[in-house]
């Protein structure tokens, strides 16, 4: 069974950072590509980055480049995000999820996470 466990989001002020982290279990993970989302209410949900966890390609939203980074942890099937200088247009409930291709659009993932909360204050 796939499991997708989101952990790391919080409350925080304009400007600062937060680390989300992702634990996949029962997938595949070294052969595919694994990504953040996010939804804030009323909007559709949207990529924020990807990274394909075979060679380590990454791609990125415009709107997250240059401060948010994805990485990942080979020998834990862990993937993360981190998120600096974080605007309160960056409030949303972040997904992680896990797919075949890598690219920022949603519908391409199979397997997704619960969410986890981030919310940035002016």
């Amino acid at each position: 069974q796939v499991q997708l466990v989101e952990s790391g989001g919080d409350s925080v002020q304009a400007g600062g950072s937060l680390r989300l982290s992702c634990a996949a279990s029962g997938y595949p993970y070294s052969s595919n590509c694994m990504g953040w989302f996010r939804q804030a209410p009323g909007r559709e949900r949207e990529g924020v980055a990807s990274i394909n966890t075979r060679g380590g390609y990454t791609f990125y939203a415009d709107s997250v480049k240059g401060r948010f980074t994805i990485s990942q942890d080979n020998a834990k099937n862990t993937v993360y995000l981190q998120m600096n200088s974080l605007k309160p247009e960056d409030t949303a409930m972040y997904y992680c999820a896990a797919g075949r291709v890598c690219t920022l659009r949603p519908k391409i993932f199979d397997y997704w996470g619960q969410g986890t909360q981030v919310t940035v204050s002016s």
